[in-house]
């Protein structure tokens, strides 16, 4: 599957609608008072994530004025709608609001491209960091550390040469991934907030990424198209691709790994089948 007509604009343009989003964040990242609040399920929010939503929203109406658009801080949109989509945009406008909150930069704007229930375009924009990461599947994914420089072609480490690096998240501990963790053997680990973990194991600086505390799909897509088109993959504890715009918009425990070799059930054995 590629990405047709539905993708106008092309990449460059939801990258730099990725950093206006970003600047908009930065704007109130540095005012001092973040003003935090929680919403009905208890995540907090920020007047940064609202405002990225704006100028995302904004954008995309005016690029591509016929495709849906579904973000996190959209309105609930009833799956009896949402089921018709074909093809719509899957936004996470500040995905990391803990990491934001903390400050310690490792926050993230995303924006995907749902194609038949697949990511097939990704941005991840760290604004804090000054990097973004942007893929179209079936054309390579690509890292930029500053606007000055071009985009580079990033891919995923295979296997071999080095001790197994895991990429575990600051925020979101829990005993079934410690109980993974424990069954992998020797191994580093490697912390970092947001989708920035299918980032690392993307350019291969990591090489799985093991989630079995929830998530939604705006979490994981952009991030799930840069890693699927660094040569890596994501699936599920049984080997299966995680698909979108599910009735529930929520992700099954994952597994996202650059090592094709063993797939997320045989890594699910190799963790001693402690997690079924």
């Amino acid at each position: 599957m590629t990405v047709d007509s539905a993708s106008n604009p092309p990449l460059e343009a939801i990258v730099s609608l990725a950093k206006e989003a970003g600047l908009a964040i930065m704007a109130l990242y540095n005012e001092g008072e973040l003003d935090v609040r929680l919403k009905e399920d208890v995540s907090p929010v920020t007047r940064a994530d609202l405002a990225a939503h704006r100028v995302i929203l904004a954008g995309l109406q005016e690029l591509t004025p016929m495709v849906p658009v579904l973000s996190e801080e959209s309105e609930s949109i009833p799956y009896s709608e949402r089921q018709r989509w074909e093809t719509y945009w899957l936004v996470d406008p500040l995905d990391g609001t803990k990491e934001f909150i903390k400050r310690n930069g490792e926050f993230t704007v995303n924006i995907a491209l749902i194609v038949r229930g697949e990511p097939l375009l990704g941005v991840v924009h760290a604004p804090a960091l000054g990097r973004t990461y942007s893929a179209v599947l079936g054309k390579g994914a690509f890292r930029q550390e500053s606007s000055r420089e071009r985009p580079s072609r990033i891919v995923v480490h295979r296997k071999g040469g080095r001790k197994l690096k895991v990429v575990v998240s600051r925020s979101h501990p829990g005993a079934e991934a410690e109980a993974f963790l424990r069954a992998l053997g020797t191994y580093d680990t490697v912390q970092i907030g947001s989708s920035l973990k299918f980032c690392l194991v993307a350019e291969g600086s990591a090489d799985i990424y093991p989630r079995f505390g929830p998530t939604r799909e705006w979490d994981t897509a952009a991030g799930h198209c840069v890693l699927s088109s660094a040569g890596g993959a994501m699936t599920d504890l049984h080997g299966q691709p995680l698909r979108y715009n599910k009735p529930d918009l929520l992700n099954p425990p994952f597994i996202a790994t650059g090592i094709l070799e063993l797939s997320s059930y045989q890594w699910h054995r190799v963790a001693g089948e402690r997690l079924s």
